[in-house]
């Protein structure tokens, strides 16, 4: 437990002071721009450098080349790459249809082509090796032996979204104003998720990074951001981001009761290989 909480404790230390200090900068578009330069990528590879450093520390050189490794593992089922890809966009393509069934209009759609989505999630899986080093490499191994999966996938999902909390308060970017307490319960029902496909794909980091980028890029399928808001700390929302809330947990309930009792079944910090 102790370095799993010295992983969160430094992860955050790092990452905040750069993003922290970044809302300096936001006095202008230059500003911004510096912010997604020299502040936003160091921060949000915090938690892959955090893990390193942590592995080496632990387990010396062959830390290191487990977690690097996995980051390659591309070994696995078809309908797991599928699943990665098309999960977000299938919720939010849920949610276009249920509204269109219950108000009879549909919904205002992203105007990102299609072909412009499979590029940019191409482009920034090798990115998400920035959070899924440190989130699903090294810290949920480490809270499943302790927790069990389906328990350390909240407690994941709700320490990764408070990650994330500076950007609610930095103006200009995407997180700006809008709720952060269903920001919180989003990011966790996707955590979930991702431990269920951890767990499925034996602990491969390749299909986490996959999964990370196709949600980033697809999420705006059907937008669900809050025109105008202002308050991090309210719960106002969307009704696109409540429904795909609801979806995502009615997902989530049903990967949770899967993974029932499932661990690591030789007590490994790899995490790789469970039991029931």
């Amino acid at each position: 437990m102790r370095s799993v909480f010295r992983f969160f404790v430094l992860t955050y230390i790092v990452s905040w002071v750069l993003w922290v200090a970044a809302a300096a900068t936001l006095r202008s578009a230059a500003g911004f721009h510096a912010f997604n330069e020299v502040f936003d990528l160091p921060g949000a590879f915090a938690p892959a450098i955090v893990a390193l450093v942590l592995a080496a520390r632990e387990e010396g050189g062959s830390g290191i080349s487990t977690l690097l490794r996995r980051t390659v593992q591309w070994s696995a089922a078809a309908q797991w790459y599928v699943f990665a890809l098309a999960y977000m966009a299938a919720i939010k393509l849920v949610t276009a249809v249920i509204i269109r069934t219950v108000s009879g209009t549909w919904p205002a759609f992203g105007r990102e082509a299609p072909y412009i989505m499979a590029i940019a999630i191409a482009f920034s899986t090798p990115v998400q090796a920035g959070e899924e080093i440190g989130w699903r490499g090294y810290a949920l191994p480490r809270l499943s032996r302790l927790f069990g999966l389906p328990n350390a996938s909240l407690i994941l999902g709700v320490v990764s979204a408070c990650w994330h909390l500076p950007f609610f308060f930095i103006s200009g970017t995407d997180k700006s104003g809008q709720s952060f307490p269903v920001y919180i319960l989003y990011v966790t029902a996707l955590s979930v998720a991702s431990a269920w496909l951890y767990w499925r794909t034996d602990g491969s980091l390749l299909l986490m990074m996959l999964m990370h980028a196709a949600v980033n890029n697809t999420k705006d399928i059907v937008p669900s951001a809050m025109p105008g808001a202002t308050n991090p700390f309210s719960v106002g929302a969307s009704k696109v981001e409540w429904i795909s809330l609801a979806i995502l947990w009615i997902c989530a309930t049903y990967f949770l009761v899967r993974m029932r009792g499932i661990k690591p079944n030789d007590g490994h910090a790899a995490g790789r290989g469970f039991e029931i």
